[in-house]
Order: structure tokens, then sequence, then C-alpha cells
């Protein structure tokens, strides 16, 4: 039992942090965007945020409660990694939390949450087959994806403060993140809108 748990762990921590299936780090990273490494609390409940509807939908799926084309997800992916960049780009520092428009972005991030969990629930049932007792694994995979979420966040903060202010501004450090993941994520979506034809 804990050897499967591992097992499973492990398949979360890698299948999120995978740089050939880049989609996910890039969304974790766009969340991230307009958060200094000193915002780390609210930057903490707007993954949350996230964490909560990607869990709820990846329970869902993988437990066959809810489907949804394989097509329309991934192809929501990206778009939800371009807004988010794009809505980052209009804040350089996060609003007080008292402030709507942080609401706003919660609301955003525990959306764009249920498409994320219908991406991770592919992989995972896939994985699972006809394995009958699903609770394990799904537990452990959705930790493995939390914890690979926070070495990313870890990172990007990390990189953040290291630049900012000594060799970037704030406002300069924001453009690159959101140029990066922003036209990154305008690829793939057109890429996949592609596929569709």
């Amino acid at each position: 039992m804990l050897n499967e748990f591992r097992v499973y762990l492990e398949l979360g921590f890698r299948h999120i942090a995978d740089l050939a299936g880049y989609d996910h780090i890039l969304f974790v990273v766009a969340l991230a965007i307009p958060f200094g490494i000193r915002d780390w609390r609210r930057l903490a409940v707007l993954v949350t945020a996230f964490t909560l509807g990607h869990s709820l939908t990846l329970a869902l799926a993988t437990m066959r409660l809810v489907s949804v084309s394989s097509n329309v997800v991934e192809t929501l992916i990206p778009a939800t990694i371009l807004f988010t960049a794009l809505d980052a780009y209009t804040s350089a520092t996060p609003q007080r939390p008292e402030n709507p428009a942080t609401v706003k972005r919660y609301g955003i991030a525990l959306l764009f949450g249920l498409v994320h969990g219908l991406g991770f629930s592919s992989y995972l049932r896939a994985l699972l087959g006809d394995e009958e007792s699903i609770a394990l694994p799904l537990l452990a995979f959705n930790v493995g994806l939390e914890m690979g979420q926070l070495v990313i966040l870890s990172i990007v903060l990390t990189i953040g403060a290291a630049l900012v202010p000594a060799i970037l501004q704030r406002r300069r450090w924001v453009q690159i993140l959101v140029g990066v993941t922003g036209g990154l994520a305008l690829m793939l979506l057109v890429q996949r809108l592609r596929a569709w034809s």
C-alpha cells in the first residue's frame, strides 16, 4: 500500500514537472507572475483555489462521473494559460486581499483548475487502466501534483527575488514572464485548434 502510494505520488510529480508536456508548468508560472517572494501567502491562497478546482475534476473524471472531450480540454488548457498571463500583465503587483479584483483572480484560478483537472485525469485514467480501487492512486497522484506545483512556484519566486530589483525592474520581469508564458500558450492554442480541422 505504501509502495503503491509512492509510485503514484512520483507519477503525479513527474507529470506536472514533465518538460515535454509543459502546458501545466506554464499555467503555474503564469499564476505566479504578479507575485514577489514576499507575497507567497497570497500566492499560496491562489494556488489553493487552483488545487481545489483540479482536485475536484481530477477525482470526478478519473472515476468516470464526468466526461469531456480530450480535444476540448487540450484546447482550453493553453487558453487558460494565455488568459492568466494577460491578466497578470495588468498588475505588476498583486492587489490587496479585500480588493474584488483579487477575489476575481481566485475565482478564475478555481475555474481554470477545473479545466486542468480534466487534463490530469486523462493521464491518470490511462495509468490506472481497469484497476478497481482508485482512491489511493488518486490521492497519491494529486499530492504528487501539488508537490510539483510548489517546486515550480519556489523556482519562479526565487529567480524573481534574485533578479528584481538587483538586475531587472519588477515591471520588466513581469513583461518577460508574460511574454514567455503567453507566447508559448498562444503557440499551443494555435496548434491545438489546427488539430481540430
